[in-house]
This record gives structure tokens, C-alpha cells and sequence, in this order.
């Protein structure tokens, strides 16, 4: 009788773990080509003179505003302004590694005199070679 209990709770017992469903983790799918990603390359060129122009602007604000800056009065608005040059940009372009040492360029005392955030959006907006084929007539 104690081997019919015994083989009856056997069955009763939960399955192993090698039954379970387990959910295991799968490497990201790239992006369908009809999806609303678009490759850093597929820039408008809109986007790109935006981005240019509002950054040759931010670097003639804060030089114009330099005597005041230096005072100390608007020292935090001039850091505000990096930031939300930096946000602009990144949205306007995406990210690039040219954005970093300009902002950092900005928060140094009488560095933020070189125009960093126009060099850097030149940089990250420059042509390499994906530009019209000029050597056909």
C-alpha cells in the first residue's frame, strides 16, 4: 500500500523546469525598410541648413553677450542656451561625437569665444561623397 501512495503523489508533483515556457532573449530586429527610421545619410538637406544656421546663430548671441556674460549676470542663461542648443541640434541632425567637446568647449570660461557649436554642426553635416556625381556631364 505505501508503494501506491508513494508512485500517486509522484504524478501529482509540478512539472520540471525543462517543461516550462521560458522566455529567452532575442537580439533586436532591424527596421523594415517602409518603417518611419531613417539612416543618419537620409538627412533633408532642409534639416542640415537648419541646423547650420541655428548654430552660426546661438555662437553670435553668446559672443554679443559676452560682456555680460563675464560679469556673471547671465552666466546660467548661457548654460541653458548650450543645452537646448545641444537638444535642438541632435534633434534636428542626430547624435554625432562633435556635439560633445562643443558643449563642453561652451562651458569654459573665454573658450565659448570659438564659434563651437558651428564648427560642430559643420562637421557633423559635412559630405562624404554622398553628394551628386559632378564628374559626369
Amino acid at each position: 500500500m505505501g508503494d501506491v501512495q508513494a508512485k500517486s503523489t509522484e504524478s501529482k508533483q509540478p512539472a520540471q523546469s525543462h517543461d516550462l515556457t521560458r522566455t529567452e532573449w532575442m537580439p533586436p530586429v532591424p527596421a523594415a525598410p517602409d518603417s518611419t527610421a531613417t539612416p543618419r545619410r537620409a538627412r533633408s538637406l532642409r534639416r542640415v541648413w537648419t541646423a547650420r544656421l541655428f548654430a552660426i546663430a546661438i555662437d553670435t548671441v553668446q559672443i554679443a553677450l559676452l560682456p555680460l556674460v563675464l560679469g556673471g549676470a547671465l552666466s546660467p542663461v548661457n548654460d541653458v542656451l548650450d543645452v537646448v542648443t545641444a537638444v535642438v541640434l541632435t534633434v534636428l541632425v542626430g547624435w554625432h561625437w562633435a556635439f560633445l567637446p562643443a558643449f563642453v568647449a561652451e562651458v569654459v570660461p573665454l573658450v565659448d569665444l570659438v564659434p563651437s557649436w558651428t564648427l560642430a554642426v559643420f562637421i557633423a553635416t559635412r559630405s562624404r561623397g554622398e553628394g551628386p556625381d559632378l564628374t559626369r556631364p
